[in-house]
């Protein structure tokens, strides 16, 4: 169940802190209709390794995820600090998707591809549970 909720807490990040500065870097993704990126991540295609490596990645993330949000709280309202959080949570993101053998924008767009598609989400759930 713990995996589950860290597939889907990895899955909500790709819109979140780790995706916001890959797509500000990628000038081609920031001139497409976000309509069609979304079509184009659910109709991709992914290997059974990606998914697995996705579904492995996932609880690193959330919980990276979840420590660096505790940050931000503590921060308050001091804009500079939560930016530098931010930076260096994505940094660790990033890493942490790097390390697994994906890129981050095959990472994102699985990411994206499962928010989608419930079918998908199963299976990267299976995966999830089947590689604890």
């Amino acid at each position: 169940m713990r995996k589950m909720t860290a597939l889907f807490s990895a899955a909500l990040l790709t819109a979140g802190m780790i995706s916001a500065p890959v797509m500000a870097q990628d000038s081609s993704a920031q001139q497409q209709d976000p309509a069609a990126q979304q079509s184009q991540a659910t109709a991709q295609d992914f290997s059974d390794e990606q998914l697995q490596q996705f579904a492995d990645t996932s609880e690193e993330i959330a919980m990276i995820s979840q420590e660096y949000t505790q940050r931000l709280q503590e921060a308050g309202d001091d804009q500079a600090k939560q930016q530098e959080i931010r930076m260096e949570a994505n940094e660790e993101m990033v890493a942490v998707v790097e390390d697994s053998g994906l890129d981050v924008e095959t990472f994102n767009a699985i990411g994206q591809a499962i928010q989608q598609d419930p079918e998908l989400m199963k299976r990267v759930q299976q995966m999830a549970q089947n590689g604890q």
